[in-house]
């Protein structure tokens, strides 16, 4: 199940215990919103996060936003009712924490039939445990099992330093083979990835720093704590001027007749394969859906 393109740029966590975040979310310049009953949330706020958050979704008002609710785990006293009540708000999808296996979310799926979930709903999984990194292949692999509904792997660096003590350094040198291994997880089951958090978020210089590195990296977008990192993080993971002139261009020329049988052709002094048209109407597309949201 390969995903169609989709500006994932920027995904903003807003607590689900703040009802008035809540609120301001639907005025803000962000691709998806992510309303959290798990991290961000304390234990005697929890009913009341799952309230106010099925509330605020059910009432609507956030536009073409992707909404995603984080749901609390299965093994902790909160998870069947959050899962049961998101069920119930229908976002386009749920958050779940700490995938360890694809039999993880094998049980979320079929909690969800049971519970009669919409076919639209989807399924994100945060990789941020060492048996996520361990196993990046086979849950990746659950994104060509429709029944699943897994669309995108969020990376959790915060729980992966926690958990293997690793330091969260300027640069991610430690950190960096294992979110390139859920880079290539996420592409070999079709799926997108979105960096970690950038904690510091008055540091509005080492924040657009690590969202080029995502960009290199081959993320999708990036998650956000604060709203002050919405413009940087938009400016680095839109596609450039530049990047969607070249994809249209060699796009223009494979399409020309006299070209339709060939694998490779030179523009511009450059070999230019057919993988890189390919390539390039992703680009396309997600340069076209934002540039349609921004006139929206």
């Amino acid at each position: 199940m390969t995903n169609a393109p989709k500006p994932r740029r920027s995904a903003l966590y807003m607590p689900g215990s703040n009802a008035r975040a809540l609120e301001k979310a639907k005025t803000l310049d962000v691709d998806c919103l992510i309303l959290d009953l798990e991290d961000a949330v304390a234990p005697d706020s929890k009913a009341k996060a799952r309230e106010q958050i099925v509330s605020a979704v059910t009432e609507g008002g956030y536009g073409d936003r992707e909404v995603i609710i984080r749901v609390n785990g299965a093994d902790t006293p909160w998870g069947q009712e959050d899962l049961e009540a998101a069920v119930h708000a229908n976002p386009d999808a749920l958050l779940v924490p700490k995938v360890n296996s694809a039999a993880d979310l094998e049980q979320v799926a079929q909690r969800l039939n049971v519970l009669g979930a919409s076919p639209s709903l989807k399924v994100w999984a945060m990789m941020e445990t060492p048996h996520a990194i361990l196993n990046a292949a086979e849950i990746g692999a659950c994104g060509h099992d429709a029944r699943v509904r897994l669309s995108c792997f969020v990376m959790g660096t915060n729980d992966l330093a926690k958990e293997t003590r690793a330091a969260l350094a300027p640069g991610r040198a430690v950190m960096m083979p294992w979110l390139m291994t859920c880079v290539a997880a996420a592409r070999s089951g079709g799926i997108d990835v979105l960096d970690g958090v950038y904690n510091a978020f008055n540091d509005l210089e080492g924040f657009e720093a690590e969202c080029r590195q995502g960009v290199e990296m081959g993320m999708d977008g990036k998650t956000l704590v604060h709203p002050k990192q919405i413009e940087a993080c938009h400016r680095t993971f839109s596609p450039s001027e530049s990047e969607v002139l070249w994809a249209r261009k060699i796009n223009d020329i494979f399409d020309q007749p006299e070209n339709a049988d060939k694998g490779a052709i030179q523009v511009d002094g450059k070999m230019v394969e057919r993988l890189h048209a390919d390539m390039g109407k992703r680009v396309i597309a997600i340069a076209d859906l934002i540039a349609a949201r921004s006139r929206g």
